[in-house]
């Protein structure tokens, strides 16, 4: 296991020597951030760098010395006026970009992208309940365009454009996909509820397994290629059972909605390559779900 010593802004990059740093770069709005220097250690060991995901060679400072980098950033929207501009390009370019920065700093060992079941899952292929994803699944370009669905385009476009690069420049590269991420978390914000869920199924996984993952990715020098993060495959309807079950008193929303987007058939997907290459032991479901409401319990979210 070697010393966890991480820079962060949209990745984490593991320190080269056993040297802590010393200096920390203030940001502009702290409230960002509070919650990354209030860890423990983080004033040995962690260090902040502001750099732009579109500017080529913003990230060059942040690798020296590093060896490994987890490139995380993405923009998270399902809707916008410009998709290229707004969720595409930053995608695409962004990743590029550290990557360019990788390339350039010979103490990177391995680089480790956060990726998404979105670049596996919209095949365009006919399945069923009793179909499987994995690894070898690729999200079609073609069909993503179609379906006008910028975000998994975003996300597709971003890891194809990825491997291109590390082939190309020799980078030692793997791709964690997570579903959709669920269980406790730091940041003190969270957007707004809403009195009515929606008609769709998840592919869902806990926030702690994709750390251990993308950790076990590093430190594995077995690891390689494309892992899929998927604990279970379920209802909006489902979750709230479990929810109900758990806490009788939770106010809960009460009505199904339609929402305006494109709904995946249900299927499943496979755990195999996770649990057996990054010894992954996934947090079932009902744990994750019961823990992520004590968790915006204790930071005043939710009061019943």
């Amino acid at each position: 296991m070697c010393d966890r010593s991480y820079r962060l802004h949209s990745f984490m990059a593991g320190q080269a020597s056993a040297s802590p740093w010393l200096h920390r770069q203030s940001f502009c709005d702290e409230k960002k951030t509070a919650h990354l220097l209030g860890l423990e250690g983080a004033a040995e060991r962690l260090q902040l760098f502001k750099a732009d995901l579109l500017a080529e060679g913003s990230f060059d400072s942040a690798m020296e010395g590093c060896v490994a980098v987890f490139h995380t950033a993405s923009p998270v929207s399902f809707s916008a006026a410009d998709p290229q501009a707004e969720i595409i390009d930053p995608a695409v370019k962004g990743t590029l970009n550290v990557l360019k920065s990788c390339a350039n700093s010979p103490s990177v060992k391995r680089v480790i992208v956060t990726s998404s079941v979105a670049s596996i899952f919209y095949t365009g292929k006919p399945v069923s309940p009793d179909s499987v994803a994995d690894e070898t699944w690729f999200s079609d370009p073609d069909h993503c365009k179609e379906l006008k669905v910028w975000y998994q385009l975003s996300k597709t476009l971003a890891e194809l454009a990825a491997w291109n690069f590390a082939k190309e420049n020799g980078i030692d590269m793997v791709t964690i996909h997570p579903g959709f991420v669920i269980g406790p978390f730091f940041q003190p914000t969270m957007g707004a509820g809403n009195k009515t869920y929606p008609n769709f199924h998840y592919w869902v996984v806990d926030v702690r397994d994709v750390a251990e993952a993308h950790i076990k990715a590093f430190e594995n020098p077995l690891a390689c290629g494309r892992y899929c993060l998927v604990e279970s495959s379920v209802s909006f309807c489902h979750v709230l059972g479990i929810l109900q079950e758990f806490y009788p008193t939770l106010p809960l929303a009460d009505k199904c909605e339609e929402i305006n987007t494109v709904k995946l058939p249900e299927f499943r997907a496979s755990k195999e390559k996770a649990e057996e290459g990054l010894g992954i032991k996934f947090v079932p479901l009902e744990e994750s779900l019961k823990d992520t409401i004590e968790c915006l319990k204790d930071k005043g979210f939710l009061h019943f």
